[in-house]
């Protein structure tokens, strides 16, 4: 099939007199998740990670990746003929260099500029045409994905309550356009579903795991129009929309819209916005390509929003608590795929008060998949669950007052003379790097980059280190990853700011053996101590908000000083104190167990 594909899309490049084509794992709204409709990519190369780009000549096809999706990669990409190219590798040449040495002076290349953002497919012609490659815009695949291709969603649009969110969309509206006015301008484009879904507190079910409506927003001076499909709004949709004063087109409109609308001044995020949409309204006087001003309001949570969080942990903290008696003592008893092991800790979650869904396809890694880091099992691909192993478990929740997001390593079996002392160091030096983050406290300005050394120093100085960043931010009950802060070694020039939500999450992977992370979210609020110091200078530190024990039968003690002993006997008494009181008394036990102090 795969073959036959490629077959079909040369027989295009010949037709349109082009030397190759890209395809990225893009859709038109810089979404994390796509809906299955704009899973070009998937569909030509059969690669699911959830980053890829696909390049394809008259004779050659290559897909490009970061480390994370490698082992991945190599075992879906088998037999494709399609070449893996190492992205993250520092002699793996990028997609322009790769095509300025392989393709003739004066070729033509094809792209969709609607899976481009701006900045994306304006950089690319920039740099092939120092080759004298030119890029045009066409879409290749609309004419060969015909049979069996999914429609664009189209589920309902609900409001998400102000008691969830507290603050109202015409307040947020209202600061945006005060940002529009503080910068000139009389009209922002919005593409980007999660920043939709925050401005107008508005939700759907659109893309898996994130509850987002495929739509449009321009906000003007004088009124906000919401392009969607009509088929999205029942009664109550259309009645909070106008109660907001929010006007309505169809989804297709937004070109045209653009076109004519009587703005002169447009602000527009060129990292999110496509390149087709940008086309109509290239034209206007006076353009602003910033940062979206939205991107940076959402990651600021409010009062209202991180106590929300807050009892989201801890309706978290039970189904994990369930989940983890029921794999100590029940689960063995049947036989266990990975695939039953999500299913099972999804139904405990669906338990909770306001689940709404997960936050993200959960990672059950047993033994040597756990070394994949974004493993996704299959049912045609998936480990049998046995006892006296690693699993490494990375899942998180949608609830209506929150987003949550956390990694347990554990062992499963009661053999603990089996853990080996490579197994218990590997742990511990990750364990200390997360102790390390969380215990961090610094200048308010301060950004990621420069925290995340404290999670990697001790794997560093044993020679290891892990090809992810060491913290993402998180949405409220939006995409478990957002912008703008994050804590990775790229440089990053947004500080961290108070109300920020990050995940803390070192990790170490050993290929076909085991896989160790472990990750709770934090939140940047005020130092307790020492906050205004001589210098007049303020300071920030981490609260960490996930409520789960860890394995203490993977720790070796003997790594650990004092300060980190301490650090998580007080964690575990958190833990236990504010949890124990929402379980009966069989799973109180067992927690009370899990949390007791080590010495």
């Amino acid at each position: 099939m795969i073959q036959q594909r490629l077959s079909a899309i040369r027989a295009l490049l010949q037709q349109n007199h082009l030397a190759a084509c890209i395809i990225p794992g893009n859709d038109p709204h810089a979404s994390e998740y796509m809906a299955p409709h704009w899973m070009e990519m998937t569909w030509i190369s059969g690669f699911l990670g959830e980053t890829g780009t696909i390049v394809i000549t008259l004779d050659k096809a290559l897909l490009w990746t970061d480390s994370r999706y490698y082992l991945q990669a190599e075992t879906e990409l088998a037999g494709s003929t399609i070449e893996l190219m190492r992205e993250s590798d520092v002699d793996c040449p990028s997609i322009e260099q790769w095509l300025m040495a392989n393709l003739p002076e004066k070729s033509t290349i094809g792209v969709n500029s609607e899976m481009y953002s701006v900045d994306a497919y304006n950089a690319l012609q920039h740099t092939l045409a120092l080759a004298n490659i030119q890029v045009r815009s066409i879409d290749l695949i609309a004419p060969l994905w015909t049979e069996e291709r999914p429609a664009i969603p189209q589920s309902i649009l609900y409001e998400h309550k102000e008691e969830f969110t507290g603050e109202s969309a015409t307040s947020k509206i209202n600061r945006l356009r005060e940002h529009l006015r503080d910068n000139r301008c009389e009209a922002m484009v919005i593409s980007a579903l999660d920043e939709i879904g925050w401005l107008l507190n508005i939700r759907g079910a659109d893309v898996d795991y994130t509850p987002c409506v495929i739509a449009y927003v321009v906000v003007e001076m004088n009124q906000c129009t919401l392009f969607v499909d009509s088929h999205k709004l029942d009664e109550p949709a259309r009645a909070y929309l106008q109660r907001m004063d929010i006007n309505i087109l169809p989804y297709e409109e937004v070109f045209a819209y653009l076109q004519h609308c009587s703005a002169n001044s447009v602000l527009y995020d060129g990292a999110r916005v496509n390149a087709r949409l940008y086309q109509a309204f290239a034209d206007k006087k006076n353009i602003s390509r910033t940062p979206s001003p939205v991107l940076s309001m959402m990651s600021v949570k409010n009062t209202t929003q991180l106590n929300g969080i807050r009892e989201a942990m801890k309706r978290d903290a039970v189904a994990l608590t369930r989940f983890f008696y029921w794999l100590d003592n029940q689960a063995l008893l049947s036989e266990q795929t990975e695939i039953t092991l999500s299913q099972q800790l999804k139904a405990f979650r669906a338990q909770g008060k306001h689940y709404m869904d997960d936050s993200f396809c959960t990672i059950a890694g047993f033994k040597g998949n756990g070394a994949i880091v974004h493993y996704h099992a299959t049912p045609d691909n998936c480990a049998n669950i046995h006892d006296n192993a690693i699993l490494l478990l990375d899942s998180g929740g949608q609830y209506l007052d929150g987003t949550t997001d956390i990694t347990r390593t554990v062992w499963i079996g009661k053999d603990e003379s089996l853990i080996s002392n490579e197994m218990k160091r590997d742990f511990t030096l990750v364990l200390k790097g997360h102790i390390a983050l969380a215990r961090a406290k610094f200048p308010k300005g301060t950004r990621g980059n420069q925290l995340d050394i404290l999670a990697r120093q001790y794997m560093w100085a044993e020679g290891i280190n892990y090809g992810h960043g060491t913290g993402h931010g998180v949405g409220h009950f939006m995409g478990c990853h957002e912008g703008p802060q994050n804590i990775r070694m790229d440089n990053n020039p947004n500080p961290l700011c108070l109300g920020n939500i990050c995940s803390n999450e070192p990790g170490i992977y050993r290929t076909n053996q085991y896989g160790i992370r472990t990750e709770n979210l934090i939140a940047v609020i005020p130092a307790t101590e020492n906050n205004e110091r001589s210098t007049g200078e303020t300071y920030y530190q981490w609260e960490t908000l996930t409520l789960c024990f860890y394995d203490t039968r993977l720790i070796d003690i003997n790594m650990l000083n004092q300060e980190e002993i301490d650090w998580i006997n007080a964690y575990h008494q958190r833990v236990a104190q504010t949890i124990m009181p929402l379980l009966d008394k069989e799973h109180a036990q067992y927690l009370q167990n899990k949390c007791t102090p080590i010495k």
